[in-house]
């Protein structure tokens, strides 16, 4: 799925029309209705709507919404926000229509809002596409809905938030519990700064041209299961270990030896044929027993990694669990890059070094898969003011460097060298605990020695990890979710 600016999706509406062909008002019926069904599903025992409309397009999404509404037998109460002197064309002909059906309430000032006591209150007030900040009667209006006890819904994006960039923090936004978007999410919705200004969101298909859609250029996608079946791999009938390649996992230190456990534990169960790890010496107890399934090396020193093995053997190799920064750790670390003629990610440790030592950059080969959260993402690349600069940071980290970043939340982005970043859609917040990042480094390094291209076993690993996680919050709630859950409810 696309994620597209309000630009090209007014773009795909006019196609539409244009092609379809469908006029404007009846695309905006299908809208509304689209989102009524949605409404009515999330809501099934809700009998009272109160809808407040601006005066453009987004406004004539309510106006029919409240016809709708009220055809059905629910209690609506429209309110219509004159914020200017006439509304567009499409708002013109919803307001005459609904005169059929209701009246609407007329709010010329802030003394002519009244505060809903019951129901469901509807955001109509403005669409997406907004140049400047709210202010004035609209402004009013939307901090009085926001100090409602109501539940709040946004149609398409919540009033008053930008769509691609960040508002100023004294902007007036609807805060809503839920958005309910057009065709398409909007790339606001995936940056963790503007999380109160879009709840949960969803998206409906309003039957946009699909033509139209497959040619429009955008770096920003969605990553979701109807993406995924074609990308995992069958296994043959007379398939064998060696099949499946034979990854290389050097990891841990003295006291984190459970970093490395966590990694080689999700390596094997996805689905990586052999597993070799090289581990400093106390560690080697603590892996035998831990994972039998996997062959242990050690490095010569007791507490921490100062080497690595010959790397002849392996199709993939992964670092960075546990491993500490100390500098013949680091020096172990440039001595793999310079090395290693195989795929390889780079977690935790293993990006702390490289921030502390930038021109390590310089050897990482292309399409190396680096798995920061945003702090070390940060530490690599310098700070960065919300989550717009951050994405736009990484696409230049990851062209510049030919590298995959997948960059870790809530909806972790897997950030390409040609600037495509694929969010995900999986995942909760019972996964913000220790120890999670080393699981899904163990699921890349999975995934790559059995040969999966770079690109897809990014995408494919974080997609799976965060479905573990929703399974295991599922079933031990989040609070209880431990990293450990994360690799029993790996599937495939």
């Amino acid at each position: 799925m696309k994620i597209l600016k309000s630009s090209q999706v007014r773009e795909l509406d006019a196609y539409t029309i244009a092609n379809e062909p469908i006029s404007s008002w009846e695309l905006m019926e299908r809208a509304s209705r689209k989102f009524t069904q949605w409404l009515l599903g999330k809501f099934a025992d809700n009998r009272v709507f109160h809808v407040f409309c601006g005066m453009g397009n987004n406004g004539g999404d309510g106006l029919a919404i409240s016809r709708i509404l009220s055809g059905k037998g629910y209690i609506v109460r429209a309110y219509i926000v004159r914020h200017r002197e006439k509304g567009t064309p499409d708002f013109e002909l919803n307001a005459e229509k609904l005169k059929y059906h209701l009246t609407p309430v007329y709010i010329d000032s802030p003394s002519d809002y009244m505060e809903p006591q019951e129901g469901i209150i509807i955001d109509a007030l403005l669409g997406s596409g907004l140049k400047n900040a709210v202010t004035g009667l609209l402004a009013e209006v939307i901090q009085r809905i926001n100090n409602s006890a109501r539940p709040i819904v946004s149609v398409d994006i919540a009033s008053g938030l930008y769509d691609d960039r960040m508002n100023e923090p004294g902007d007036v936004i609807i805060t809503p519990h839920y958005t309910v978007a057009f065709q398409c999410p909007r790339l606001s919705f995936v940056i963790p700064q503007c999380e109160r200004f879009v709840g949960e969101w969803h998206v409906v298909d309003i039957g946009l041209s699909e033509e139209r859609m497959a040619s429009i250029e955008t770096d920003y996608f969605l990553t979701t299961r109807e993406n995924l079946p074609h990308l995992i791999r069958k296994r043959g009938k007379f398939s064998h270990k060696g099949t499946f390649g034979h990854a290389l996992l050097l990891a841990g230190s003295y006291g984190k030896m459970g970093a490395a456990v966590l990694a080689a534990k999700a390596c094997m169960r996805s689905g990586a044929g052999l597993l070799t790890t090289f581990i400093p010496r106390c560690g080697y107890e603590i892996m035998q027993i831990s994972l039998p399934e996997a062959m242990v090396l050690t490095d010569t020193d007791e507490l921490r990694l100062t080497g690595i093995p010959s790397l002849q053997h392996y199709s993939a190799v992964g670092i960075g669990p546990g491993i500490g920064t100390e500098p013949d750790t680091a020096a172990a670390l440039v001595s793999l890059l310079q090395s290693a003629g195989v795929p390889v990610v780079i977690d935790a440790d293993g990006l702390n070094i490289l921030a502390a030592n930038p021109e390590f950059l310089a050897y990482l080969k292309e399409n190396t898969i680096l798995t920061p959260h945003p702090k070390e993402f940060s530490r690599l690349a310098g700070s960065c003011s919300d989550g717009f600069e951050m994405i736009r940071k990484a696409q230049d980290f990851a062209q510049k460097f030919k590298v995959i970043i997948c960059l870790k939340g809530a909806h972790t982005a897997v950030v390409l060298p040609d600037r495509k970043v694929y969010f995900n859609t999986t995942g909760n917040p019972g996964m913000a605990t220790g120890g999670s990042g080393d699981v899904l480094t163990g699921v890349v390094l999975g995934l790559l020695a059995q040969g999966y291209a770079p690109e897809v076993a990014a995408r494919l690993a974080v997609f799976k990890h965060g479905e573990a996680g929703d399974h295991a919050a599922a079933r031990k709630s989040g609070s209880a979710l431990i990293a450990s859950d994360l690799v029993e409810y790996l599937t495939w």
